[in-house]
């Protein structure tokens, strides 16, 4: 018993000094992450730093964002659970952090497992939230298209060129599989083509340039779109071609084309039939011909057989 006795102290000993190595060593990799998030009073235990390396997961990330939030007034309903699990899912944890924040401060309705969705989605959740604030312009047509304005035509057969502006906003409800601006910018295009084409002449399309902006905003161009159209302005019109004309020119020109081709036809069947009427009469004079040779050897016959000199006889008779 007193053998043992020195041997369990000696366990003790070595368990408690494992121990405190242990605490050591965490106070040393995690001590100064604990102590920001204690003061900012967004705790996180040892264990919980712990686990986030076994698990591979940046720490730091985690306790600043954790901080930012809490500095935020979104602590609560944020843990470093859920960042953690965000994180794990490959998202980006500071931006949406940075997202909600400025969400809340523009009192914007979204909450961290939107933003989260809308971060896994591979959109830009901040930039969304900022656009959401403050509106941006995109050109119609886009200038990577490598087309500078949009060509339409109106009734009266003159074409007019032009190149609008597009003000949207986010609209973070539909963020998560709405439409991109490739088609709100297509969806204005055709708006503008389609208004130009009901115009009776270019002359009031320039003259009203905004009736066929409120006419393409009627549509309702951004439904089913991740953006909310605020307004279409037309920033620059020019005339460009009399494509009715052209057309009437080119058809004119068909038409003579076309006229000259059976003119031509009619001219062939007459130079046919006059032809055909020569060697018809050719023919027939041959025959003629033919016929008048045989007359004197019909009468020489006749001479032979003593038919004429008879019938020359009884004539005189």
């Amino acid at each position: 018993m007193n053998l043992s006795t020195p041997a369990i102290i000696l366990g003790i000993l070595i368990v408690a000094g494992l121990l405190l190595l242990v605490l050591f060593l965490m106070i040393v990799n995690y001590g100064q992450l604990w102590f920001q998030a204690y003061w900012s009073k967004s705790r996180v235990t040892f264990l919980e730093l712990l686990g986030m390396s076994l698990r591979k997961v940046n720490a730091r990330t985690i306790v600043q964002a954790k901080i930012m939030a809490t500095q935020a007034g979104l602590g609560r309903e944020i843990s470093a659970r859920k960042l953690e699990a965000h994180y794990l899912a490959g998202g980006d944890v500071p931006r949406v952090i940075r997202a909600l924040i400025a969400a809340q401060r523009a009192d914007i309705d979204l909450d961290f497992d939107r933003a989260c969705a809308i971060d896994l989605a591979g959109r830009d959740v901040l930039d969304a939230v900022q656009t959401s604030v403050n509106p941006k312009v995109i050109d119609c047509p886009d200038r990577g298209s490598g087309k500078s304005t949009l060509s339409a035509v109106a009734k009266n057969g003159v074409e007019l060129k032009i190149r609008a502006r597009v003000t949207v906003r986010t609209n973070i409800q539909q963020l998560i599989g709405g439409a991109t601006e490739e088609t709100i910018i297509a969806r204005v295009g055709e708006g503008i083509i389609t208004s130009i084409g009901s115009a009776e002449s270019h002359f009031d399309v320039m003259e009203h340039p905004d009736t066929i902006s409120k006419a393409v905003l009627q549509r309702g161009l951004d439904a089913q779109t991740a953006f909310q159209i605020v307004s279409i302005d037309i920033a620059d019109i020019e005339v460009g071609e009399n494509i009715g004309a052209r057309l009437q020119a080119d058809q004119a020109e068909a038409d003579t084309r076309v006229a000259r081709a059976k003119a031509e036809e009619r001219r062939s069947i007459a130079i046919a039939r006059e032809q055909e009427m020569k060697a018809a009469t050719a023919e027939n004079r041959a025959r003629v011909l033919h016929a008048e040779s045989l007359v004197p050897k019909a009468m020489g016959e006749a001479f032979r057989s003593g038919r004429l000199e008879s019938a020359q006889g009884s004539a005189r008779g």
